[in-house]
């Protein structure tokens, strides 16, 4: 069986619809279920366990997983319980046409099922159950995603600040910095590039980027970043002929980039370019935590230096 995770691709697609899980080994009721839901959410459909795993794995985290109790290899809360982990935002709701209170009361208890709904269902109470579960999981997300940004933050602000404590010859803080950088934001590539009148004059790496200082130096987000000294980014490379072309993204599999440009007393002393293989829909939150960085990692390059950031 496939592994499941929430940072599968699929997260990074904004669909219209809220998506929801149908889990039934009965044919006639998946269908019956997908005709109810399927004008207000993306419907995925799987006639047991086992296949319902197969499907988030590929597909990535859904609102809302609705499932039968009765199942061929294994029950529903078994299955709803092999979730939670990975997908702690999803609302998990289950249908039984039985009275297995123990199961039931043991899956509620342990935060694994939101509602249980018994057989034969009544439509119209059934799908304001959805609608009040799809609700709750917005709020969950939303909430979920403001307290991991929040954490994002601190990091990137305690490595930049101990790495500037450490009192190490600058090219060992670049290297501490982009390895942190790297790590917290999840990015392939992070660069750290000091700049003389201008120009590239020594890079710190972290990840798989050939000739850093050439294909740097002729990129054009970075030529952009320096001469506007503001953040620069691109979230579709592969998507725009123009960018496509570039030596840099020839070179490495990028599909995102954010460049910000460092200050020290109104001069432009580095820059630090952020790079990922996927598109990061999310990119404007980078950027805002940028702001945030400002002070500590202008502290770790250099006395009393600012970065820039719009």
């Amino acid at each position: 069986m496939t592994s499941i995770s929430s940072l599968t691709p699929a997260k990074n697609r904004k669909p219209q619809k809220p998506r929801m899980l149908v889990v039934d080994d009965e044919p006639d009721n998946l269908d019956t279920l997908y005709r109810v839901f399927r004008r207000e959410y993306t419907v995925l459909r799987a006639v047991n366990g086992v296949e319902a795993l197969d499907i988030l794995a590929t597909e990535g985290e859904v609102a809302v997983i609705l499932s039968d109790q009765r199942m061929p290899l294994m029950k529903g809360t078994e299955f709803l319980s092999k979730t939670v982990l990975s997908f702690p935002n999803t609302i998990r709701i289950i249908l039984t046409g039985f009275t297995d209170v123990d199961d039931l009361v043991e899956a509620i208890n342990d935060g694994q099922v939101y509602r249980y709904i018994t057989k034969p269902w009544n439509t119209e109470e059934l799908t304001s159950v959805i609608r009040k579960a799809t609700e709750t999981y917005d709020i969950l997300k939303q909430r979920n995603e403001e307290l991991q940004q929040a954490e994002k933050q601190i990091a990137l602000a305690a490595v930049v600040a101990q790495s500037a404590n450490l009192r190490l010859p600058s090219d060992a803080i670049r290297q501490l910095v982009t390895n942190g950088v790297s790590h917290i934001l999840s990015a392939d590539i992070c660069a750290l590039s000091t700049l003389k009148e201008g120009a590239i004059e020594a890079v710190a790496v972290t990840g798989d980027l050939p000739d850093a200082p050439a294909l740097l130096s002729q990129n054009c987000l970075v030529q952009q970043a320096i001469s506007s000294q503001s953040i620069q980014t691109a979230t579709a490379v592969a998507a725009d002929p123009t960018l496509g072309q570039e030596a840099l993204y020839q070179a490495v599999d990028t599909q995102s980039h954010l460049v910000a440009p460092i200050l020290y007393q109104d001069e432009l002393i580095a820059v630090l370019s952020l790079q990922w293989s996927y598109v990061y829909n999310d990119l404007d939150k980078v950027r805002r935590m940028m702001s945030f960085l400002a002070v500590q990692l202008a502290l770790a390059i250099g006395p009393n230096a600012r970065v820039a950031v719009t």
